[in-house]
């Protein structure tokens, strides 16, 4: 489904602050992935999904969707098949317009200067009666007025309104209270399980890490360090990743973080 094939990324190349990004990464993802990505600060995390996405082109290697090469497509172009949260709630969606109208853009429906139909209206309304925040009635509320947690939640919506071929979440609970983050990963697994979604998704809870999904991903320095699923997963504790994350890196996890989650 998604295939990366020794893909390398080096920023600042030739200058001082030369740094390995991406490490000579090769990851097959399979159709119905749900995998849970953990590694402490500067692992390369984020910078894997933004090599994914577009945002950044790599030096080497090879990305393919559905067998297709898209290493030098370009991101708006991939964002019609991809859909990605952030860590910040503010991102991925417009303050300044109404729930109906982000939805209407997000489906391709409506939005802006546009009428959308009595139809549509009436699917977004059912959509975010699942969420379970009140939001059916207040679509013509701007979302800038939102909470942190609505607004992920909306967001997440959004994202997946048209079900994409691939989603990426980047750490989109990290910024929420422990009580609303509980509830977006419940609509997050609710969704992908309903969609039958692929699903990649960057944590810092060592044990969701384990829990979340069927597949867990540790980075190092710019490398998989560490992919297990199945028979082999459900048996690991966070101990054991702790183990073995000094035995393949030669290096003790200490990452407050990640520890302390």
């Amino acid at each position: 489904m998604l295939k990366l094939n020794h893909v390398s990324l080096t920023f600042n190349q030739g200058t001082q602050d030369e740094k390995k990004a991406i490490d000579d990464v090769t990851l097959h993802v399979k159709k119905g992935d749900f995998i849970s990505i953990i590694g402490a600060n500067g692992a390369g995390k984020s910078t894997l999904f933004n090599v994914i996405a577009g945002t950044f082109i790599t030096d080497s290697g090879n990305i393919y969707l559905d067998d297709k090469d898209i290493t030098l497509t370009e991101e708006h172009i991939r964002s019609r098949v991809i859909g990605r949260l952030f860590q910040d709630p503010m991102k991925g969606s417009a303050p300044g317009m109404s729930i109906e109208e982000n939805l209407a853009l997000a489906a391709g429906s409506g939005g802006w200067f546009q009428r959308t139909s009595k139809a549509d209206r009436e699917r977004f309304r059912e959509k975010l009666a699942e969420l379970n925040m009140g939001l059916e009635d207040r679509m013509r509320q701007p979302v800038g007025l939102l909470s942190g947690g609505q607004r992920q939640a909306l967001t997440l919506m959004m994202a997946t309104i048209n079900p994409p071929k691939l989603l990426l979440l980047d750490e989109h609970t990290a910024a929420l209270d422990p009580a609303t983050a509980d509830k977006v990963i419940e609509l997050t697994k609710k969704i992908v399980a309903d969609n039958k979604l692929t699903c990649l998704m960057i944590t810092h809870n060592m044990q969701s890490a384990l829990e979340l999904g069927n597949r867990t991903l540790m980075m190092d320095h710019g490398r998989i360090i560490i992919d297990v699923e199945g028979n082999e997963r459900s048996g690991l504790t966070v101990d054991d990743l702790l183990t073995k994350f000094k035995d393949l890196s030669g290096e003790k996890l200490t990452n407050d973080r990640m520890l302390l989650s």
